[in-house]
C-alpha cells in the first residue's frame, strides 16, 4: 500500500489533490496528518504541530496546507487543516468557515476566529479560488472514545458540512481515532480493530448521526506516544489514506473533466 501511493499517479496533470480534515476539537486532525508522514518517513515527524488528543482546546488556530513526502519527493495529495469544532459557536472554529474552506474560499494562513465568521472583505477571504486546485475529499475525524459523548449540537454542524460538500459532489470519508482508548482488546492487540464489537458500535453510530456509509468509516490509531513507526499503525492508516486518495482523485477528474450536458 506505501509503495502504491507513492507511485500513484494522478488522471490529471496536477500535481496535488486537497483533502479537506474537519473534526471536534482534540479528535487528531494534525495528529493524522502527522502519522501519515510518519509512515512514508520511517519516522516520528512534526509536519502539524498537534496537541494531546482529546485536550480541551484546539491546538491549530489557522488554516494551513500540509504536505507529505517521501524521502525527499513530495506525494500527490495535500491536508488542509482546520481549528476544532465545539458545542458553542463562540468557542471553536465557526461553521461558516469550514464551509469556506470547503468551497477553497479561505487563504493560506488565515487565522480562524471563533468568535465572527470570514467575510467578504476580510483580507482572509479569497473572492474567486481557483476552480483548477479544488478541495476534492472532506474528512470527518472523530474520536472512538468519544463518539457517545459528543453533543447534538456538534453532529449538527458536522451534518451541515457534509450537506454543503454533498451539493458539491465532494467524497466524504470519516476517520474513527483512539480506537486503543474504546476498546482494550484493540489497546492490547491493534489487529482486532475489525473484529471488536465497541469500535464497530462506535462506527455505527456515526454512520447513524452523519449518514455516511460503513464503507467510508475508517478505524485509525494515530502515533502519539510511539517512538518508531509500527506495522500494525501504519496499515490502519494506509487503508484509510488509500480510499481517500482515489476518492479525491476521482473527484478531481470529474471537476476537469465534466461530462457534456445532452
Amino acid at each position: 500500500m506505501k509503495k502504491a501511493l507513492t507511485e500513484f499517479k494522478l488522471s490529471s496533470s496536477s500535481k496535488f489533490v486537497k483533502i479537506l480534515l474537519v473534526g471536534p476539537i482534540g479528535a487528531g486532525k494534525s495528529n493524522f496528518i502527522n502519522s501519515v508522514n510518519n509512515v512514508f518517513q520511517g519516522r516520528m515527524t512534526c509536519a502539524a504541530f498537534a496537541n494531546a488528543e482529546s485536550s480541551g482546546a484546539s491546538f491549530t488556530l489557522k488554516y494551513k496546507t500540509h504536505y507529505t513526502k517521501s524521502g525527499h519527493s513530495k506525494l500527490p495529495f495535500v491536508f488542509s487543516d482546520t481549528m476544532g469544532l465545539e458545542e458553542a459557536e463562540s468557542d471553536g472554529v465557526r461553521t461558516d468557515d469550514l464551509i469556506k474552506a470547503l468551497q477553497d474560499q479561505v487563504k493560506e494562513g488565515y487565522t480562524f476566529n471563533p468568535v465572527s465568521s470570514l467575510s467578504l472583505n476580510d483580507p482572509g477571504f479569497v473572492n474567486n479560488p481557483d476552480r483548477s486546485k479544488p478541495t476534492c475529499c472532506l474528512v470527518f475525524v472523530l474520536p472512538a472514545d468519544k463518539v457517545k459523548l459528543m453533543s447534538f449540537k456538534v453532529f449538527e454542524k458536522l451534518k451541515r458540512i457534509r450537506k454543503e460538500a454533498t451539493k458539491m459532489e465532494v467524497p466524504q470519508v470519516l476517520l474513527l481515532t483512539r480506537v486503543d482508548k474504546a476498546c482494550q482488546l484493540v489497546a492490547k492487540d491493534l489487529k482486532k480493530v475489525y473484529t471488536s464489537k465497541k469500535v464497530k458500535e462506535q462506527m455505527e453510530i456515526c454512520h447513524i448521526n452523519l449518514g455516511i456509509p460503513m464503507v467510508h468509516i475508517f478505524p485509525v490509531k494515530n502515533y502519539h506516544e510511539e517512538i518508531d513507526t509500527q506495522n500494525d499503525i501504519d496499515v490502519l492508516i494506509l487503508k484509510a489514506l488509500t480510499q481517500i486518495v482515489h476518492l479525491a482523485n476521482d473527484k478531481f477528474d470529474d471537476a476537469n473533466h465534466p461530462v457534456d450536458t445532452l
